[in-house]
C-alpha cells in the first residue's frame, strides 16, 4: 500500500503474532480455490480469503497456490489464517455529509484526506469513527474492525461511499460489488491526450515485484483480473508559463468493472496517462500542474436498495479544490 492509502487488515498484523494453521481437505474436485474455501470459511468473505491466498498462506504441500487453482478430490489444502487485530474504534463527533440514509444504510461523500477505517497510524478521524458516533447501533456490523463497511476509498480521493447500517444490509450490498452490479464512476484528469475517446482497459493487477507496498500491472500468473471502461469527458491544456509549452490533460469517466486496490491510478498509468497530482504512480514527464491531492473523484454509485430491491443511483459533485484545479485549465476541443 502507498503512505496515502488505507491498510488492510493484514497489512497490520504483526508476523511475529501467533497464527492459526487449518488443513481442510477437499470432498470434490473442479472448485476453484477462492471459492471452496470461502464455502469451507463461512464466516469469512471471499475477498479477505482471497488477500490470504494473494498473500501465500494457502499451499498444497510445499506449493504456493493461486485463487484460480482447481482443487481435486481428496486433496489436502493448508492455510495459515492472520492472526486477527483487535482495537476498539472510539465514536467521535466529525461532521458527515449524507447523501443518503434509510433504515439499512448510508450514503456518504467522503471528503478527500479521510481514512475510511482504523489502522496503522489511524486511529482517529477515520470515517468509521464519524459513522459510529451518528449511528451507535452500526458497532459489529460485518466486522469489529470495519463496522459497516463494504467498499473502500484511498484517503485522498473524495466522493460517494457506501456503509450498511445492520448485518443483512451488508450482506446484500457484498453480494452486489461481488456479482459486480453496482456501477460506480469517477472522474480523473490525467496526463495526455486519451485516444480513443472510449475504451477499455483489460490488465491484472497485483502486488508490484518492485515495491511490495505498491500495485502494478502484472503477469495473470501474479496478479488478479482487472478491467476498468473509461470515456473522455474533455480535453484542456495547461497555461502556457515560463516559456513552456501548455501541457495536455484529459478528463475522463473511469467505471471500473472490477475492485482492485488503486485500480484507476494504477490502469491510467499503464496506457501511460497518469492522474495528475498523484505522487505514487504519476509520472513526472510533464510541465507541473499544481493538484491539492490526486484527481479522482467517486461521482456516482449505482445499486440495489438492500430493503426493496429499487435501483438507485446517486451523485456528488466535483469538490471545491478539483472544481478549482479545472476551472484554471484552458479547454482544447
Amino acid at each position: 500500500m502507498s503512505a496515502d492509502s488505507e491498510p488492510s487488515i493484514e497489512d497490520l498484523e504483526d508476523e511475529a503474532a501467533a497464527e492459526t494453521v487449518l488443513t481442510l481437505t477437499a470432498a470434490e474436485s473442479g472448485e476453484r480455490l477462492d471459492k471452496w474455501l470461502t464455502g469451507q470459511l463461512p464466516e469469512r468473505s471471499r475477498a479477505e480469503v482471497q488477500r490470504w491466498i494473494d498473500d501465500g498462506r494457502a499451499m498444497r504441500g510445499e506449493k504456493t497456490l493461486k485463487s484460480s487453482y482447481r482443487v481435486g478430490s481428496g486433496e489436502t489444502i493448508s492455510v495459515r489464517v492472520p492472526a486477527p487485530v483487535d482495537y476498539n474504534v472510539e465514536p467521535e463527533a466529525i461532521p458527515l455529509d449524507i447523501v443518503y440514509e434509510d433504515d439499512d444504510l448510508l450514503v456518504i461523500n467522503k471528503p478527500a484526506g479521510m481514512v475510511v477505517h482504523p489502522a496503522l497510524g489511524n486511529w482517529h478521524g477515520t470515517l468509521v469513527n464519524a459513522v459510529l458516533y451518528h449511528c451507535p447501533m452500526l458497532e459489529g456490523v460485518g466486522g469489529t474492525n470495519r463496522p459497516g463497511i463494504v467498499h473502500r476509498l484511498d484517503k485522498d480521493t473524495s466522493g460517494l461511499i457506501l456503509v450498511a447500517k445492520n448485518d443483512r444490509a451488508h450482506r446484500s450490498l457484498q453480494a452486489q460489488f461481488q456479482e459486480r452490479s453496482v456501477q460506480k464512476t469517477y472522474l480523473a484528469l490525467v496526463y495526455g491526450q486519451v485516444t480513443p475517446k472510449a475504451g477499455e482497459i483489460q490488465a491484472p493487477i497485483g502486488r508490484d515485484p518492485r515495491q511490495r507496498k505498491h500495485m502494478a500491472v502484472v503477469p495473470a500468473a501474479l496478479g488478479r483480473p482487472a478491467v476498468t471502461r473509461y470515456e473522455v469527458i474533455g480535453y484542456h491544456d495547461t497555461p502556457g508559463q515560463h516559456g513552456r509549452f501548455p501541457a495536455k490533460l484529459t478528463l475522463v469517466a473511469c467505471h471500473p468493472l472490477t475492485g482492485r486496490t488503486h485500480q484507476i491510478r494504477v490502469h491510467m498509468t499503464y496506457i501511460k496517462h497518469p492522474l495528475v497530482g498523484d505522487e505514487v504512480y504519476g509520472i513526472y514527464r510533464h510541465p507541473p500542474l499544481h493538484c491539492p491531492r490526486q484527481f479522482l473523484h467517486a461521482a456516482r454509485i449505482s445499486f440495489r436498495l438492500p430493503s426493496s430491491g429499487e435501483e438507485v443511483t446517486f451523485e456528488a459533485a466535483l469538490p471545491a479544490d478539483l472544481q478549482a484545479v479545472l476551472d484554471g485549465l484552458q479547454p482544447n476541443e
